[in-house]
Order: C-alpha cells, then sequence, then structure tokens
C-alpha cells in the first residue's frame, strides 16, 4: 500500500453492540481484554468453541454507545447469532449494520472527520482502517491490502485457515495480539492457557521463502 492509498475491505461486516452490559458480555466471551477497545484504539480478538477452537475472529473499536464488531461479512450473521446464544438476560443489543457502515484500510489514518479510524493492532505495517457509513476514495487496487498482508504473515481466518478447526496459536493470534493471557475467564481459555503455558502448539501458519520474494518483518513463521 502507498501512503495515500485508501482501500475499500468490501469483504468485511460490521456488528453493532451497545448496552450497559456490553463490556462485561465481550470480555466473558472473546479472548482478549475489552478494555483495551478505548481512547481510539482498538482490538483484534476471537470467539472460540469451548474446545478452544476458533469460531470467529474480528476487530472490536469502542464508539460512544458501544462497540463495533468487524468481521468477514460472511459470518456477520453466523457471528451475531452465536452472541445472541450468550446473551441470556444480559442488557446488550446485537445489530448487523454491514449495510450501512463500510470498513476501509489505509497507510495513513484517514483525514475525514466522520471516519472512526484505528491503527491494526496486529502489525503497525498494515496501517489503519476505518469506519464511515459515507464512501470514501477506494481508487487502489484492494489486492495491494492483500499483498502486505501475506507478506507480513498475518493470516486471515476462512482463507489461511479453516474455522472452527485452528486453535489461536496455530493460526498465530498469540503473536498478533490476538489473546491476552493475563484476563479473566472466556470460552475456550483453559485450553489456550494449558497450549500457552506447555508450549504444546504442534503447528502454525508460516511462511515459505523464494527467491527474490523474501518475507517482510513478519510476527509469525
Amino acid at each position: 500500500m502507498q501512503p495515500n492509498d485508501i482501500i475499500h475491505l468490501s469483504g468485511r461486516g460490521v456488528l453493532r453492540l451497545h448496552g450497559p452490559d456490553a463490556a462485561d458480555f465481550l470480555q466473558g466471551l472473546i479472548t482478549n481484554d475489552i478494555t483495551k477497545a478505548k481512547d481510539g484504539a482498538a482490538i483484534f480478538a476471537a470467539l472460540l468453541s469451548p474446545q478452544g477452537k476458533i469460531l470467529f475472529d474480528f476487530f472490536i473499536a469502542a464508539t460512544v454507545e458501544g462497540y463495533f464488531l468487524d468481521c468477514p461479512a460472511g459470518m456477520a450473521e453466523g457471528l451475531a447469532k452465536r452472541l445472541s446464544l450468550y446473551k441470556l438476560r444480559s442488557k446488550v443489543s446485537i445489530e448487523d449494520v454491514s449495510a450501512t457502515v463500510r470498513v476501509y484500510t489505509s497507510a495513513a489514518r484517514p483525514a475525514r472527520g466522520d471516519a472512526m479510524s484505528f491503527a491494526d493492532p496486529r502489525h503497525p505495517a498494515l496501517g489503519f482502517r476505518a469506519f464511515t457509513q459515507e464512501a470514501m476514495a477506494d481508487a487502489a487496487d484492494p489486492s495491494a491490502y492483500e499483498k502486505r498482508r501475506i507478506g507480513l504473515l498475518v493470516p486471515e481466518g476462512g482463507r489461511d485457515y479453516a474455522y472452527g478447526d485452528a486453535f489461536p496459536h496455530e493460526a498465530c493470534l498469540d503473536q498478533l495480539n490476538g489473546v491476552d493471557f493475563r484476563k479473566g475467564c472466556y470460552v475456550g481459555q483453559e485450553v489456550v492457557s494449558r497450549m500457552e503455558h506447555r508450549g504444546t502448539a504442534r503447528t502454525r501458519i508460516i511462511g515459505v521463502r523464494s527467491a527474490g520474494a523474501p518475507c517482510r518483518d513478519a510476527p509469525c513463521g
């Protein structure tokens, strides 16, 4: 990506969570610490099965009224339903706003005042992501973002690993700021903690170097 490139990530969907219990609700479910999503910073996290496998991964950014969850568009409906299963009596509303909120990525923070932006928490070289209801300039080739992501060895669920089949360590979430090992309990936490402390992750996504096309400074591999 070039410094002025702004790319529309058309393959992303957005859920909106709000209500007095939204923070506590998410904190008891996700792999990361929701309290880190504040002051313009976002987190990368996952929702796991009880067996510790990744069912969904997403970004969470705090809004004035609650949170935006940036997830693969094809998974938005399923994620909303899964979260609803855990809602019980929690005072939290879950809405799919993918039709009205767009997700963009750029090398530099977007200057538009109507865009809510944050640094990609997985790797500083991935730049910024932004939410907006109005279309932004997106003349840049969308493949530029994919080339950057792949070059940095940042895996993406559904492409580089199958949802429901990989543990967080196998998908490098522990090295991409996607897991907080000091927070309280969450779904699948026991399995993830055991793998961390025993070092029992037997497989990981890695990069293969070829002549003339070395991998960049990558967190995984």
